[in-house]
This record gives structure tokens, C-alpha cells and sequence, in this order.
């Protein structure tokens, strides 16, 4: 990743891993906490694809991980983080672009799903059994049903603030922006040998007159 890029994701992680203990983590809200931090890891990963993705899951689950109040074997939620930053990654967009609001719904419902039975799974082979005592299923009815209701606001804005500080060669391409410059370029070329060749054809008149 580029500076920029591991800069601005540190910042949203921080942001958002601050936000979520001493704010939502002290609602008090029956099942699982509205998970901020698996927000924005997806916002960023729907952006910087599949490897920032994991990169940027993997250091914001291990900041979780030794943040207090943690109560979990250090690195469980940095593993869940880390694989959902990759998968959510393979679903981005080929312009950088959203075409609907319905793939990035999907892709949450299935990060707060799958990163609860993720996280209780690699809980069961440690021996953690941290938060055993919330039902399973109640946690993750709520924690789909908690980051559903955020997701439409903190993950447009996560993708929007990553785009608007990215400076990627490869994303001004796909935006028509790097395009326009090698066309620009090319017909630039293009006009000077035009008037090479009308010069050629005025001087080769001179002669024959």
C-alpha cells in the first residue's frame, strides 16, 4: 500500500475504533455491538480491493484486539478482520464506482454474518469462550440488524473519503482522466507530423515551379 493510502485508513480505523468504545460500545444495546470498525474496514476494502482490504482489516482487528476494553485472545478479531478485508475486497467495483446501493447491503450483511460465526469459530479452537454466554443467534440477528441500519451512512462516506485522497495512477486511468492525457498526447503528435507532411508538399511544389 502507499503512504497515502495506509496514512488515511489508520486515520478511519482510529476514528472509528474510538467512536465505537466510547460511544456505541456504551449504548447498552441488547446483542452484539454496532461494529464501526468492520464498517469502515469494508468502505476501505470496496476501494483498495482485495489486498488493502486484508491489510487494512488485519491492522484495524489487531488495534481491537489490544484496545481496551478487549477481553479476547489477542489476534482473534485481527484473523476475522483480515479475511473479511479480503473477500469484501474481490467484490470491488471494476470503475470504483457503485452502481447500486444493493451490492454493498449484501456485502454487509454478509460481513456481519459471517465475521460473528468467524470470530466464534476461532474462539471455540482457542478456548476462548469470551461472550459465550450472549445466544448465538441473537448475536447475529443484532449485528446484522445494527450494521444494516449504519452501513448507508458510514460506508458511502469511507468510499468517498478514500477515492477523494487516492492517487492512484490506475484509478484516474479508469476515470478517463489518465485516458485523456495519453489521447491529448497522441493527437498532439498526430497534428505535428500533419504539418510536417503539408510543409513536405509546399516545398516539393516550390521545386517543380
Amino acid at each position: 500500500m502507499r503512504l497515502n493510502r495506509i496514512l488515511l485508513s489508520t486515520a478511519l480505523v482510529v476514528v472509528a475504533m474510538v467512536v465505537q468504545v466510547s460511544v456505541l460500545a456504551r449504548l447498552h444495546l441488547p446483542g452484539a455491538v454496532p461494529d464501526l470498525l468492520l464498517l469502515t474496514v469494508l468502505g476501505l476494502a470496496l476501494t483498495y480491493g482485495h489486498v488493502g482490504g486484508a491489510l487494512v482489516g488485519f491492522g484495524a482487528g489487531l488495534l481491537a484486539d489490544l484496545a481496551p476494553p478487549a477481553d479476547h485472545a489477542v489476534g482473534r478479531y485481527a484473523l476475522v478482520l483480515c479475511v473479511i478485508g479480503y473477500l469484501a475486497g474481490l467484490a470491488k467495483p471494476e470503475t470504483g464506482q457503485l452502481r447500486t446501493a444493493a451490492m454493498p447491503m449484501l456485502v454487509v450483511v454478509a460481513a456481519a454474518i459471517g465475521g460473528t460465526l468467524l470470530y466464534a469459530g476461532v474462539g471455540a479452537l482457542v478456548g476462548d469462550t469470551a461472550g459465550a454466554h450472549v445466544g448465538l443467534a441473537k448475536l447475529l440477528f443484532t449485528a446484522a440488524v445494527y450494521d444494516l441500519l449504519l452501513a448507508p451512512f458510514i460506508v458511502p462516506l469511507v468510499m468517498a473519503v478514500a477515492r477523494r485522497f487516492d492517487s492512484d495512477p490506475l484509478a484516474e486511468d479508469a476515470s478517463g482522466a489518465y485516458g485523456g492525457r495519453v489521447g491529448g498526447q497522441r493527437a498532439s503528435l498526430l497534428g505535428r507530423v500533419g504539418r510536417g507532411s503539408r510543409i513536405g508538399s509546399v516545398a516539393k511544389g516550390g521545386r517543380r515551379l
